[in-house]
């Protein structure tokens, strides 16, 4: 995936802090709607900067879209498959201890997430690098 991002400031070593405006499926018409109260919101990440991108600079920055649909499935797809695990595996039980049962299945996989997000930020998995100036 590409956007356009700001370089803020040069790390060294070749990385350079970048400041990626978050996308929404509202757009941020504001004048329109003005519903939300969200203005602008940007996203501060590290990214690879073999094109020599200087403070200020407006660059194009991709990041790995396979490595994104996975940490999708892991925070959105796998609390809720264990939720219904959770209830649909516990039938026979009384209704009130099936919901209990499946709302702690939805907050154990939460603990993959915590975890991954953790091993994620150490090994820097999730990174940007730029491609060329904008």
């Amino acid at each position: 995936m590409t956007q356009i991002a700001t370089v803020e400031k040069d790390l060294g070593g070749g990385y350079a802090e970048i400041s990626v405006p978050r996308k929404s499926a509202c757009g941020h018409d504001c004048e329109e709607c003005a519903g939300c109260g969200m203005t602008g919101a940007a996203v501060k990440a590290r990214a690879k900067n073999s094109v020599g991108a200087q403070p200020g600079d407006k660059v194009v920055v991709e990041s790995s879209t396979k490595k994104i649909f996975g940490v999708v499935a892991l925070v959105y797809v796998l609390p809720v498959v264990l939720f219904l695990l959770g209830y649909f595996l516990s039938e026979g039980l009384a209704e009130s201890t099936r919901y209990v049962i499946a709302i702690a299945a939805f907050v154990v996989s939460f603990i993959p997430c915590i975890l991954y997000d953790r091993h994620a930020r150490k090994k820097e998995l999730l990174t940007y690098q730029i491609l060329r100036l904008f």
